[in-house]
C-alpha cells in the first residue's frame, strides 16, 4: 500500500518492525511534493515515533486480528484475557498492557489485537467506572470551583477529584489521560 492510504488504527511493518498508526496527516504544501506525517506506535516496546514519508512510498501493510475478550485475573505471568467467542484464555506480559491495569477490574471487555495468534496490543474504552477507596473528607467551607483533592480508586489509581466526591462512590474516568470525568450514573 502507498503511504497515502494510511489510515489510524493500521498496521504496518517498517524496518522489521510492527507498528500501528496513532496519528495521519496527508501535506501538501504549495510548492512542494506532498508528504505523509504519521505518529507510529511500536509495537515491541510501546515507543511513539514520527515519520515523514513520501505520499507515493509503498508500505507493507500488517493484518491484525481483533478480538472481543474480557480480562479475568493478574498473577505471576502476567494478565488473563478471555476470548469472548471460544472462551480461551491468554496470557498477556505485563509489557504489553503496562500501566493500562489499572484502568481495569476484572471482568471488564477489552478489545485485544492479535498478529500470528499472539496479542500484540489492546484498546480499552475510553472511559471507565470505579470505586473510590480512599480520599481525605470534604473541608468546611472549601467552596472553590477548581478545588480538586487525590483520590485511590480500586484498581490503585489515584487521580484528583472534587471535594464533594466520597468515599465508596463511583466516578467516571477518562482512559487517555486519566482525568475526573464526573460520577458515575446510577
Amino acid at each position: 500500500m502507498k503511504a497515502s492510504e494510511m489510515r489510524p488504527g493500521m498496521a504496518v511493518k517498517m524496518n522489521g518492525q510492527l507498528y500501528i498508526c496513532v496519528k495521519f496527516a496527508h501535506v501538501t504544501p504549495g510548492n512542494l511534493r506532498a508528504f505523509v506525517q504519521a505518529k507510529l506506535k511500536r509495537i515491541s516496546d510501546g515507543t511513539i515515533v514520527e515519520n515523514r514519508l513520501r505520499a507515493t512510498e509503498e508500505l507493507e501493510q500488517a493484518y491484525l486480528d481483533k478480538r472481543e475478550m474480557e480480562y479475568l485475573y493478574s498473577d505471576s505471568h502476567g494478565h488473563v484475557l478471555m476470548d469472548t467467542k471460544t472462551f480461551d484464555q491468554i496470557t498477556v506480559p505485563n509489557e504489553i498492557i503496562g500501566d493500562l491495569i489499572k484502568f481495569f477490574k476484572p471482568n471488564t471487555m477489552l478489545t485485544a489485537m492479535l498478529n500470528n495468534g499472539n496479542v500484540v496490543s489492546i484498546e480499552i474504552p475510553k472511559t471507565v467506572e470505579l470505586t473510590v477507596t480512599e480520599t481525605t473528607p470534604q473541608p468546611k467551607g472549601a467552596t472553590v470551583t477548581n478545588q480538586m483533592k487525590d483520590a485511590d480508586l480500586e484498581t490503585g489509581l489515584r487521580i484528583r477529584v472534587p471535594p464533594f466526591i466520597e468515599v465508596g462512590e463511583v466516578v467516571r474516568i477518562n482512559t487517555e489521560d486519566g482525568s475526573y470525568l464526573g460520577r458515575a450514573t446510577k
